[in-house]
């Protein structure tokens, strides 16, 4: 299965993008790839659907919440308001739901010039990315690490500026302080003004003309940082988190970058995750399958106390409800199952053996036609699942 671009990546913003830059920079991936422009051409198709799906999530403030703090597994399910969901979308779909941001109906490209920002940018600081190891009690009850990170850092000279002199910067003589420069292009549709990033100041619209002497005008320096952060109760294995402003610190004062995340999962001794629910195999003794009785089984609490009915027969899964782990969205629990293995001794003494011959001389000890049926019935079920 192919992995999914991140939403920002996918419509050019940045992470702290308003909700009217979303919308700028959505309508304009849908211009470039609208099937109109593109006859045919299934992966112009593709990367339309890709920007729809992005803005979907990006433009609710609950699902982008929940894509912000665990990526795309927060809203796996969730995407496509009105019932469809990334690569699921028809072009029915989008023309429906978003045909609204294009004013006079989604099929024209009237008027569609002038996407860039109308002033200076902030430099970005990069991301970075950590493993953070779980174990399924961090994972059951949420858990608050603290973990050093190495990383750019403001400039304990300048603090950022990549100055220390009042008059150490000046407006920028090519784009004149806009953070922009422009062209005209020809397209299809006639001339069309392009803007871009102003090369000479990198977008912020100023130049550094004296420079600080420690970080010489960069503005960061190598340290690190003590990052504080909850994990919440049900993450899981692959899932990521995300620490805005956490992540390396910008040249020139500008935004940092983001800490993601990921998480990873302990394999532990006795429980084995599957989902919200947890699997325990208990092998119990012959004499207890036969004649029942009292065993305790590992949880994610302590241990519990389960009763054996008399005649119970290996494979039978026995169910603790809400004994599980939580779900990461805030709501129920999964289970604890209790997969019942019997022990069968591969050597026996004589004592032993003679019991054995003794118990093999009694009707109860033998399967009837009725035992195999209902096996057979159990396997026929599980093969029809």
């Amino acid at each position: 299965m192919a992995t999914k671009r991140d939403y920002y990546e996918v419509l050019g913003v940045d992470k702290n993008a308003t909700a009217e830059e979303l919308k700028k920079a959505y309508r304009k991936m849908a211009i470039k790839y609208h099937p109109d422009k593109n006859p045919g051409d299934k992966e112009a198709e593709e990367k339309f659907k890709e920007a729809a799906e992005a803005y979907d999530v990006l433009s609710d403030a609950d699902k982008r919440a929940r894509y912000d703090r665990f990526g795309h597994a927060g809203v796996d399910g969730a995407a496509g308001a009105g019932g469809f969901s990334g690569g699921g979308m028809s072009m029915e779909d989008i023309f429906s739901h978003f045909g609204d941001i294009f004013g006079g109906g989604f099929g024209g490209f009237g008027g569609f010039g002038g996407f860039g920002n109308d002033g200076p940018v902030a430099p970005q600081g990069t991301d970075m990315r950590v493993n953070i190891r779980l174990t399924l009690r961090d994972i059951a009850k949420g858990v608050t690490k603290k973990i050093k990170v190495k990383k750019k850092v403001a400039c304990s000279s300048c603090h950022g500026k990549g100055t220390t002199e009042p008059d150490g910067k000046s407006t920028c003589s090519v784009c004149h302080g806009t953070g922009r420069t422009s062209r005209i292009v020809r397209t299809p549709f006639g001339q069309m003004q392009s803007q871009t990033t102003c090369q000479n100041c990198q977008g912020t619209g100023e130049v550094i003309t004296k420079p600080c002497a420690h970080c010489h005008g960069q503005g960061v320096e190598n340290g690190e940082e003590l990052v504080t952060f909850d994990v919440p109760a049900g993450a899981g294995d692959g899932m990521q988190m995300t620490l805005q402003g956490k992540g390396n610190a910008a040249p020139h004062g500008g935004v940092n970058g983001d800490l993601i995340v990921l998480f990873s999962e302990i394999e532990d001794p006795n429980l084995i995750r599957n989902g919200n629910d947890l699997i325990y195999n208990l092998l119990i003794p012959v004499h207890v399958a036969i004649q029942g009785g009292k065993v305790e089984v590992p949880t994610i609490d302590g241990v519990a106390r389960v009763s054996i009915e008399p005649g119970t027969q290996p494979g039978k899964i026995l169910r603790l409800k809400d004994k599980g782990l939580p779900s990461v969205r805030g709501y129920g629990h999964g289970d604890l199952l209790i997969n019942v293995n019997v022990f069968i001794p591969k050597t026996l003494g004589k004592e032993e053996s003679d019991l054995v011959e003794k118990m093999a001389s009694k009707p109860s000890f033998m399967p009837t036609p009725k035992d195999r049926e209902l096996i057979d019935k159990k396997y026929r079920e599980m093969l029809a699942r």
